[in-house]
């Protein structure tokens, strides 16, 4: 005797998490792999939130590799389709190099050669955080809204 079938709903992440070398190339990846991922979840590449979330992970991987490098360890990127966000994580080893809180960041002059990838995220961000870890280090945390939600989540769970 045999138990009947159940039919079974497709499993879908909606979690991507990719641990990268703390270099230039891997700041290029993280942007790449960030739109393939929307891609994926069936956001159009091409909208206005994936071209934020490039943005942002543009900006919070340049600033792991730039300001949050420690040697011999990679920085992490984390993506998640939440509900009605896709919230972004950017993880560095280095604890002792914080970024300013939201709301704080420093304009800079317009002569200065670098200091606006925060302002960039703060413009383009719905939200953002940074967040203490556990182990050594900090997680930049961004989130960006998603109008008609409902959709992407539908589509992304195959039904």
């Amino acid at each position: 005797m045999t138990a009947p079938l159940t039919p079974q709903l497709p499993i879908t992440v909606r979690t991507f998490s990719q641990r990268l070398s703390p270099t230039p190339r891997g700041a290029r990846l993280a942007r790449h792999l960030a739109l393939n991922q929307l891609h994926t979840w069936g956001i159009p590449t091409e909208s206005d939130p994936a071209h934020a979330v490039a943005v942002i992970v543009a900006e919070l991987a340049a600033n792991a590799v730039t300001h949050g490098r420690v040697p011999g360890r990679d920085f992490e990127l984390r993506l998640s389709l939440v509900t009605g966000s896709v919230r972004i994580e950017v993880t560095d080893t280095r604890a002792e190099r914080r970024p300013p809180a939201p709301g704080a960041v420093p304009t800079p002059h317009p002569l200065d050669e670098g200091g606006r990838g925060l302002v960039l995220v703060d413009a383009v961000a719905d939200r953002w955080e940074v967040l203490e870890r556990e182990s050594p280090g900090k997680t930049v945390r961004a989130e960006v809204d998603l109008p008609g939600w409902r959709a992407v989540v539908k589509r992304a769970a195959g039904t």
